[in-house]
């Protein structure tokens, strides 16, 4: 959407103009003087808030000396800038001309005001530039800049620093280790030179002379730049490159945050961030801002999050629409507690599900019982062993093969099924019932190796699932998550289709909840024929049906009394499961976060299958502090109603969000069109675009191909946002103010 000047007599826009464009102020007094200079009556009753949220001035309305350009991407004004140059009679030449920006005709007494105030605002300016501008030498009329000129040592630094810097960036976006694969060994007097150093000696030969000058001199074995001083630029590196994507996400004001499992990364486990927001464009966008350290409980864990996006990284929580985690095991619920303590002090900030993942594997990840956690992490272990060989995968098509014998459309669905990631999938527990006899048999016969034909790595992968596989609590746990996971299988697979499928699957929710109520109701008889498939299952397989042998040592040393496995699964298994399935299902589809999806009967496609017959206004409360003009609310909902109601038969209604966010005339509807966006940001909607999605895929790709001793926070961060545009200079300058002492070095 193009940014128009609010100056009188000013048609520039933003898409047809390189100047940049100033929003209003939001301090009052400043914000009051800009509008005093602009003569425009129809902007004094509006709030500092409102006119910098609306309005903007072009650069040609401000003398040069306000405006800073401290590098070729970015454009800013001083603190105390205030527009001076405008033209306020040409308007008088044409009298049959339209003139939309009324100027406001001043008095006598008003005029002398202002002229008051520009004396003394000129006075204070040229006092400041006194105080600040240096001694006066011979070429001190030729330099207008407020700084004064580089000294040509200062500009080899500068050089010198922007090579290193380029370096860094080539070294992130090949996802190269800074060290090298070869580490020095204590004691050894060779010397490995690390890839850094290698790639600045490269440099040099090549004909680098800024490089050049500044070692020539030294010995060749020396090291050039100290590991201290690299890890010093990749910090400013990363904050360079992060700031770009912040810009971004806080012009577009309103954003949700989404997090990941947990990775290991300098022998520390840290949070992948990524922050959703919809931008300039109305592209619904998913960005990789960082990683955070996830020692200590929740509250340190809290209270270290909001730091990090409040404090360091400049963003408002006030804005946040929006939390998904996804996260397994003792993570999974130290995550539940980190979102209730936020949306405790941000409302707004409603906890869902994540449109990246299946919503029964969100479940049974966030199950805290042994048990369930280790058939997830089997399955991902399952997924990781057949995805390293397609030698792997024909193994284990052909066990499918024998156990399906008489079956040859199962079997040829079930191996069409394997090779995708069909553990991830909505119907993943279902398949691995399915697949479970087929996988031991596989895993036995790799583990047994006759053929000599694999390496004792993958011997030994293949023998840790099939003892797992083989034990009869695996078997039982899979066989209850299949069953108690049946109900929101449909419901999930919903919430991750098309916008008319979300809508109604909000209204679902309440016949889901019935059926699982149901179920725990009658968790005896459920159970019961839960516990025989499992039996059966298990007979297939010859796996002994009993109970978990940790809980026999602890049941015989306290009680001595036999227990039988069908009480102890209901027990243990079977009512926890299905319990916290019902509580789960509670806390992610609050109130708020029902009221935001049912929110999508805005979108023309859902309008026109209720017959526009719909009440948006019900649930539009949730964001109403988020629309520009909200008492006019009810009537442009009725307007939008009508106008897709009567529309001609060759227009077809549009289905997504993105599609409605696309039209020209949606911006006839500021409401309408805010409400989209904010609504948009929610982490359970899909992405539209896949390509705006791509940054989790490329942290996966960084993870799988990068060892663990080689990760590095910045390198990764640079990595995956490798197409994110860097300003070297403004990277140089970044450096020099954080470590001032290096460029007297």
């Amino acid at each position: 959407m193009p940014n128009f000047c609010a100056a009188p007599n000013c048609t520039r826009k933003s898409t047809q103009s390189d100047l940049a464009f100033f929003r209003f102020p939001r301090d009052p007094a400043r914000c009051r003087l800009w509008v005093e200079n602009c003569r425009r009556a129809d902007l004094e009753d509006k709030t500092s808030d409102q006119l910098n949220k609306h309005y903007r001035l072009c650069a040609k309305h401000f003398e040069a000396s306000m405006i800073c350009k401290s590098s070729p991407y970015r454009t800013v004004l001083k603190d105390s800038a205030v527009p001076t140059i405008f033209d306020l009679t040409s308007h008088l030449n044409n009298p049959h001309s339209r003139h939309r920006k009324r100027i406001k005709e001043l008095t006598e007494e008003e005029l002398r005001k202002m002229k008051e105030r520009r004396l003394e605002a000129s006075v204070e300016q040229v006092e400041t530039n006194k105080e600040n501008e240096p001694a006066e030498g011979p070429d001190s009329n030729d330099n207008n800049d407020d700084t004064p000129p580089l000294t040509q040592e200062e500009k080899e630094v500068r050089d010198y620093l922007k090579s290193l810097f380029e370096i860094i960036v080539v070294i992130g976006k090949q996802n190269i280790p800074l060290n090298g694969h070869t580490q020095e060994e204590e004691q050894s007097e060779s010397f490995t030179p690390t890839n850094f150093q290698a790639l600045l000696e490269y440099r040099i030969n090549a004909g680098d002379e800024v490089l050049r000058k500044r070692f020539e001199m030294d010995a060749v074995n020396v090291e050039y730049c100290p590991s201290l001083q690299q890890k010093q630029m990749l910090e400013v590196c990363e904050s360079c490159i992060r700031e770009e994507l912040l810009q971004e996400i806080r012009e577009c004001r309103f954003f949700s945050l989404v997090t990941d499992n947990v990775v290991e990364i300098s022998g520390d486990y840290h949070l992948p961030l990524f922050l959703r927001f919809v931008d300039q464009s109305n592209c619904l966008r998913e960005e990789f801002i960082g990683f955070l350290p996830c020692e200590g409980d929740e509250e340190a864990l809290t209270e270290r999050l909001l730091s990090e996006i409040t404090g360091k990284w400049g963003l408002n929580m006030e804005h946040c629409r929006g939390q998904a985690h996804v996260s397994c095991g003792v993570f999974a619920s130290k995550m539940k507690s980190v979102a209730s303590k936020l949306m405790e002090k941000y409302p707004m900030a409603v906890y869902t599900p994540c449109s990246t993942c299946a919503l029964n594997i969100f479940l049974a990840n966030s199950l805290p019982f042994t048990g369930v956690q280790v058939v997830m992490s089997t399955l991902k272990k399952i997924d990781a062993f057949f995805n390293k060989s397609p030698l792997l995968k024909a193994e284990l098509e052909h066990a499918i093969s024998i156990f399906y014998q008489s079956n040859q459309e199962k079997a040829s669905e079930l191996k069409e099924v394997c090779r995708s990631s069909w553990t991830e999938r909505h119907d993943a527990f279902e398949l691995a019932v399915y697949l479970l006899e087929s996988l031991l048999l596989c895993m036995d016969s790799i583990h047994d190796n006759e053929d000599l034909k694999w390496n004792d790595q993958i011997t030994f992968e293949a023998y840790m699932i099939s003892e797992t596989l083989a034990d009869f609590e695996f078997v039982v746990t899979l066989v209850v998550l299949k069953n108690a996971l049946s109900f929101t299988r449909a419901f999930g697979k919903n919430l991750q289709g098309q916008t008319l499928d979300v809508f109604f699957a909000a209204s679902s929710l309440t016949a889901v909840l019935h059926s699982l109520n149901e179920v725990m109701d009658n968790i005896e008889v459920y159970h019961e024929f839960w516990f025989e498939e499992a039996i059966n299952l298990a007979a297939t397989m010859e796996i002994p049906v009993k109970v978990p042998r940790l809980y026999l040592r602890k049941q015989r040393a306290e009680y001595g009394l036999e227990v039988q496995p069908e009480s102890y699964f209901k027990e243990f298994l079977s009512i926890p499961v299905v319990a916290q399935v019902i509580q789960e299902l509670k806390d992610v589809f609050s109130e708020n976060h029902l009221k935001a999806l049912k929110c999508l009967s805005l979108v023309p496609s859902v309008m026109g299958q209720l017959k526009f017959n719909t009440s948006e206004e019900n649930n539009a409360d949730i964001y109403r502090n988020d629309l520009p003009n909200p008492d006019t609310l009810p009537a442009e909902l009725h307007c939008w109603r009508i106008k897709w109601k009567h529309r001609s038969k060759e227009i077809s209604l549009p289905s997504t969000i993105y599609d409605t966010l696309q039209l020209s005339e949606v911006k006839f509807f500021p409401n309408v069109y805010s409400f989209l966006k904010v609504l948009c940001t929610l982490p359970v909607l899909k992405l539209e675009n896949s390509k705006y999605g791509i940054a989790r895929k490329r942290l996966q790709a960084y993870l799988t191909d990068t060892p663990v001793n080689h990760r590095s926070k910045s390198l990764a961060l640079l990595n995956i946002n490798y197409d994110v545009k860097h300003d070297l200079d403004f990277m140089v300058d970044t450096y020099i103010k954080l470590y001032p002492e290096k460029e007297e070095e």
